[in-house]
């Protein structure tokens, strides 16, 4: 027995995709000249794969600011929070947080994934009871393995089977957190929170919203859903990344909760990480600011991703519930789900491809991630590149086809 013998179900079906054409896990990008366009593997390349969603990474502003700290403050910090590893902008950074969610506690970390680990294994442990939506991220589920608290999954986005499972612990010892996601990565619907708050009120608990997908993206000054959900003070812990709407890297958590601050002395991944450079910092600042002071990036954002959601269903593409700057078409099988990705790699078009078990309900997916900064042009280019490459593979109906 080998090391990897475990994976070799996984070896074998990776071989199989790499054998049909371009390998979708290791797209080579030899140079990325704007939020929307690129150069992928020679080839110029609408980029719809990014997550870039206000399109801020090549912000001006942001990018003076970048260059400023590396030249003053260097290339790293090289040591972690509770160390040498938090400059005055670490603390500025999460001043700023802390004022634009209206929390009294902010804590960024390096990454968002490291945020979600460390503050759900910190919150949690042995005794208490976790509870997740089924479809939740990755590192939702690490951070729970990591904590050792009883895991109990609900339904997506079913407040009645959450309700059911708070019920079933009755009286039982140990705290009970329940975790949701703002916009949800894979196919882009969005939490009921209006309802999962108003189950929290009645049978207890704490609850914690992944904002990852929704920071910048809804509501009125772009907190999220929590915001946009009117539900803000029945929201406890907030967490979110800087990667998405940011255009950096990093992540974050804001909380009204007395003695959160303690959590900086007994969570992990805060505190066994070098922090996160000086640049990454000054640009994240920098957008957090452009954002704050430019909601028509988000109106922007919104007319391309229903541009984008429309044009694709009514082409008779299954997409997501609900338009999102995360627009997910459905195929019906795992061999035209890669074709078809590869068709629109070249024809110039970069998105996600995702394939089970990274999917819900086990079906292949081609994700897209829309941005701010794309074009009408741009989005009715993709659009022909969708229509041509389905009515090829007959993944879109002959009728739709037609209308398309």
């Amino acid at each position: 027995m080998g090391l990897f013998d475990k994976h070799l179900a996984y070896r074998d079906a990776y071989k199989a995709i790499q054998s049909a054409g371009a390998d979708p896990f290791k797209v080579r990008f030899d140079a990325v000249t704007s939020p929307t366009e690129g150069v992928v593997e020679g080839r110029p390349t609408i980029l719809l794969g990014t997550n870039n969603y206000l399109g801020l990474t090549f912000d001006e502003e942001a990018i003076a600011a970048s260059v400023k700290a590396v030249q003053e403050r260097g290339t790293g910090t090289t040591g972690s929070r509770i160390a040498n590893g938090s400059f005055e902008a670490h603390v500025e950074l999460e001043q700023e947080l802390a004022k634009f969610y209206g929390r009294k506690h902010a804590m960024v970390f390096t990454t968002g994934y490291q945020a979600n680990l460390g503050v759900l294994s910190t919150l949690v442990g042995r005794g208490d009871h976790l509870i997740l939506d089924a479809d939740s991220h990755a590192s939702i589920y690490d951070g729970s393995r990591l904590g050792h608290a009883e895991v109990i999954r609900f339904r997506h986005n079913d407040p009645e089977d959450l309700a059911k499972r708070l019920r079933r612990l009755g009286d039982a010892p140990g705290e009970r957190l329940i975790v949701v996601e703002g916009v949800y990565s894979m196919i882009g619907d969005v939490a009921p929170l209006k309802e999962i708050a108003a189950v929290k009120r009645e049978l207890g608990g704490y609850l914690l919203v992944d904002e990852a997908h929704s920071m910048g993206v809804l509501g009125a000054t772009g907190r999220g859903l929590a915001e946009a959900a009117g539900v803000e003070e029945d929201v406890d812990f907030i967490v979110g990344t800087f990667s998405k709407s940011l255009g950096a890297i990093g992540g974050f958590c804001v909380s009204d909760m007395d003695d959160f601050d303690v959590m900086r002395v007994v969570c992990r991944p805060y505190m066994f990480t070098a922090s996160l450079p000086p640049a990454v910092v000054a640009s994240t600042i920098t957008a957090l600011r452009r954002m704050i002071e430019q909601p028509e990036l988000r109106d922007r954002l919104n007319h391309n991703a229903k541009r984008l959601y429309d044009g694709l269903t009514a082409m008779g593409f299954h997409t997501g519930p609900t338009a999102s700057p995360v627009v997910a078409t459905t195929i019906p099988d795992q061999e035209r789900a890669i074709a078809m990705w590869n068709g629109l790699l070249q024809a110039g078009v970069y998105l996600n491809l995702a394939l089970p078990p990274a999917t819900p309900d086990s079906r292949p997916l081609l994700r897209a991630s829309v941005s701010a900064a794309h074009t009408d042009e741009q989005i009715d280019a993709v659009l022909s590149a969708f229509a041509e490459i389905g009515a090829a593979l007959g993944v879109i109906e002959p009728l739709k086809r037609a209308r398309a």
